[in-house]
């Protein structure tokens, strides 16, 4: 469990902040879709889906490393990413859609009056059309992207920067996310976080060594957690 202490006040939480990728949204479908267009160029064979999955949080080298069986730092690297990520900017929001149960919670947010917002290290190029094609980008509040702050998450910046904006207190937000980095920015800026299990976790991370505040199993799960806490 994370050291922030919360008490419930009986007061509703003045914002709650997403990440993205494996949190508000599953994206790994088109990534997936993406990879094996990229392999099948290559004369390789395609990688299976579970596989994929595990990887999307960690980002484009996370996914082509495992699609292409390639270390760090390998020279070829660059040259997929590029690819990867032309290809992706085609197909963004094909059989990407909010995970299970997070529509109904939006919707509650927004029933009660608590504002929703996206902090995420994905690029604003990607954010914003998958946002509008899914029709999220004006029920969102606030959303920071790597491009409106010098440092990204581990780093609090951008959530700092999203409380501003909403002008909400930190210390009264809650923050949710399915990575480490996440976990730590939130802690760092002293919110409220959840850990989402549902989201693209490897195998060989233990997220309950995260210490984040909660954690939940389903999307559905996290209006209880809220209620429980505020």
């Amino acid at each position: 469990m994370s050291t922030t202490r919360h008490i419930k006040n009986n007061q509703k939480p003045e914002a709650v902040l997403f990440d993205l990728d494996g949190t508000l949204l599953d994206t790994a479908p088109d990534f997936h879709w993406v990879i094996n267009q990229l392999l099948k160029a290559h004369n390789l064979p395609e990688q299976p889906y579970t596989e994929l999955r595990k990887q999307v949080s960690n980002g484009a080298n996370a996914m082509l490393k495992t699609a292409f069986k390639l270390p760090d730092g390998h020279t070829q690297l660059p040259y997929l990413n590029q690819q990867m990520l032309e290809l992706y900017a085609q197909h963004l929001a094909v059989d990407s859609l909010l995970f299970p149960g997070m529509q109904s919670l939006l919707s509650t947010l927004e029933d009660k009056q608590i504002p929703w917002g996206i902090v995420t290290n994905k690029p604003v190029r990607f954010t914003t059309p998958i946002l509008a094609a899914l029709q999220l980008d004006l029920r969102s509040s606030c959303t920071i992207c790597p491009e409106h702050v010098s440092k990204t998450k581990p780093d609090p910046e951008s959530l700092l920067l999203a409380c501003q904006q909403l002008k909400a207190t930190p210390q009264n937000c809650i923050y949710i996310g399915d990575h480490i980095r996440d976990i730590d920015a939130g802690n760092r800026a002293q919110m409220f976080t959840i850990g989402a299990l549902y989201g693209y976790i490897n195998e060989l991370e233990n997220p309950r060594d995260w210490q984040a505040n909660e954690y939940v199993e389903q999307a559905d799960q996290i209006l209880s957690v809220i209620d429980a806490h505020f």
